[in-house]
C-alpha cells in the first residue's frame, strides 16, 4: 500500500504518516512519529506537506495539535480530480507548442505493446472516421476502443482477416487470409484516422512487431489507399465471385500475380 501511495506522488515518509493516521486518529505529531517510525526531527515537516496537499486536517484537542486523515475515498477523488485537470491543461499546452511541428516525421515502432497502444491512442483521438485492416489477434486488443468511439457516431470500416464482427463497424471479411499470411510471413495491422494520421505494423510468427506511425501526407494517403483498395476489391468479389471462379478456376490465385495478366 505504501508503494502505491508513492506511485501517486507521496514521499515514503508521507505515505507512512498517512497510513499511520488511518490506523489511529486523531494523533499528535509525536504519536505519528512513534507509530510510523518517522524520525521526530522530520515528522512536523512531513505533516505540514500532507496538510498542504489537503490529505490531512489539523485540529486542536485539549490544547494539543492533532492530525486527522482525509477519508481514503475523498482523498483519492480529490487526487483524481486534480490530476485530470493538470493533465488536461498539459495536453492543451503541449498541443500549442507542437502546432508548428514537422508533420513529415515518421516514428519507427519495434515493440508489440507500443504498436497496440499507438493504435488505441489514434483511434481514441479520431473525430470523424477510422479505416482499419487487421487480424483477429490485434482486433481483440482494440475492440474496447472501437466500442467506445461508436458512442460518438464515428464511422468505422474494417478489413478483417478473421471472423466478421459487425458490431464494431462496417466489416469486410478478407477472402484469402491464408494466402496473405503465407506471402507476408505474419499478420498486418493498418489504421488510418480522419485522413490525418496512420499506423502500419507487421507481427511475425514469434510475436515480434515492426511498424511506423506518422501524420505525413504521403504516408497517410498510402495507408488509406491500401485499405480502400482492399475494400473495393472485396465488394467486387462478393458480387462477381462466380464469374471470377469461372474465369480463373483453379488459377484463382493468379489474381494476385501483379507481374502477369493471365487467366489460365
Amino acid at each position: 500500500m505504501k508503494n502505491k501511495l508513492i506511485e501517486i506522488g507521496f514521499t515514503e515518509y508521507e505515505a507512512k504518516a498517512y497510513i499511520s493516521l488511518l490506523a489511529s486518529n486523531p494523533s499528535t505529531a509525536y504519536e505519528v512519529a512513534k507509530n510510523s517510525t518517522i524520525p521526530t526531527s522530520k515528522v512536523y515537516e512531513v505533516l505540514a506537506k500532507l496538510s498542504e496537499k489537503e490529505v490531512i486536517t489539523v485540529v486542536e484537542e485539549n490544547k494539543k495539535r492533532k492530525y486527522i486523515p482525509k477519508n481514503p475515498d475523498e482523498m483519492i477523488d480529490n487526487y483524481k480530480s486534480k490530476m485530470d485537470n493538470t493533465l488536461g491543461e498539459l495536453r492543451n499546452r503541449l498541443k500549442d507548442i507542437s502546432k508548428d511541428k514537422d508533420l513529415s516525421f515518421i516514428w519507427n515502432i519495434v515493440d508489440y505493446d507500443y504498436l497496440i497502444d499507438t493504435a488505441n491512442r489514434i483511434i481514441t483521438e479520431t473525430e470523424k472516421e477510422v479505416l482499419i485492416s487487421i487480424w483477429p489477434e490485434e482486433l481483440e486488443k482494440i475492440k474496447d476502443t472501437l466500442i467506445k468511439i461508436k458512442e460518438n457516431n464515428i464511422k468505422v470500416a474494417i478489413v478483417n482477416f478473421g471472423k466478421t464482427e459487425n458490431n464494431l463497424g462496417q466489416t469486410f471479411q478478407h477472402p484469402i487470409r491464408d494466402t496473405i499470411y503465407s506471402e507476408k510471413g505474419g499478420r498486418g495491422i493498418v489504421v488510418v484516422v480522419d485522413s490525418k494520421e496512420a499506423l502500419f505494423g507487421m507481427i511475425d510468427n514469434d510475436g515480434n512487431a515492426q511498424g511506423a506511425n506518422s501524420m505525413n501526407d504521403g504516408f497517410v494517403a498510402m495507408a488509406e489507399d491500401y485499405i480502400k483498395h482492399d475494400i473495393y476489391i472485396m465488394k467486387i468479389v462478393k458480387r462477381f465471385e462466380d464469374l471470377l471462379i469461372e474465369k480463373f478456376g483453379e488459377n484463382y490465385f493468379l489474381l494476385r500475380d501483379v507481374f502477369n495478366d493471365n487467366e489460365l
